[in-house]
């Protein structure tokens, strides 16, 4: 009898021991210890914990915007050690998108121009799919307008769409319900789960809120650095 030979993928990104430290006034503080974690396409992981704990550690350093002090962060498999700034730039904007509690839209800007953002240093002309993300997430008659003319959750949406125009493998949310009311984060987070589900994005989101975990796969826990599935 023979079998054939089993396929693993390889998750999109991915943390490989790694450790950070931060010098202080007191000498060294250690925000992670030895973290081990993945996130594969299509799947919603919750990062939960304690304030302190080393969320957004963890959320930075997954972001390239940190280095770690030990362990290497990988994406697609390969190590970003030893990348130079202009090159973790250049794989932020190929590989990750930015979904920020305070959505950090500009405030002159329209939704439409918002989103569209992140791509104006490249050449080609994304409107069209600025136009088609904005209608994926329910603002296709909102194109127009300011973020001043927009409720909470729209602006999230257009911050959801703004984080997607790259086509990222990875979109990670940092708090992506704190200032929200209840039924508007459960519409923002039933639309997290939809392009998860239909564009095989991975979804890390970092939150005190304890309905993000209802819409995740699994729930993972920080406590003074230290990660464990929940």
């Amino acid at each position: 009898m023979s079998f054939e030979p089993l396929q693993r993928t390889v998750p999109p990104l991915a943390l490989v021991d790694v450790t950070k430290r931060y010098e202080s006034g007191g000498g060294a503080v250690t925000a992670l210890s030895h973290v081990d974690f993945a996130v594969e396409s299509g799947e919603v992981v919750a990062v939960v914990g304690p304030s302190g704990s080393g969320k957004s550690t963890m959320l930075n350093v997954l972001g390239l915007l940190d280095e770690p002090t030990e362990g290497s962060v990988e994406l697609r498999g390969e190590t970003t050690a030893g990348l130079s700034e202009a090159e973790r730039t250049d794989a932020r904007r190929e590989s990750l998108g930015f979904v920020f509690q305070d959505f950090h839209l500009l405030p002159t800007l329209s939704a439409v121009e918002n989103v569209r953002l992140p791509t104006a240093f490249l050449p080609d002309d994304v409107t069209d799919r600025a136009h088609e993300l904005l209608e994926l997430v329910g603002l296709g008659d909102r194109l127009d307008h300011t973020p001043d003319e927009l409720s909470g959750g729209q602006k999230q949406r257009v911050a959801i769409a703004r984080a997607l125009i790259n086509e990222p493998d990875v979109l990670l949310a940092d708090e992506p319900t704190g200032n929200l009311d209840r039924d508007t984060g459960t519409a923002i987070l039933e639309e997290s789960r939809r392009i998860a589900d239909e564009a095989g994005v991975g979804v890390v989101a970092v939150t005190h809120d304890d309905l993000v975990t209802e819409y995740a796969d699994r729930t993972v826990e920080l406590v003074d650095g230290v990660l464990r599935d929940v």
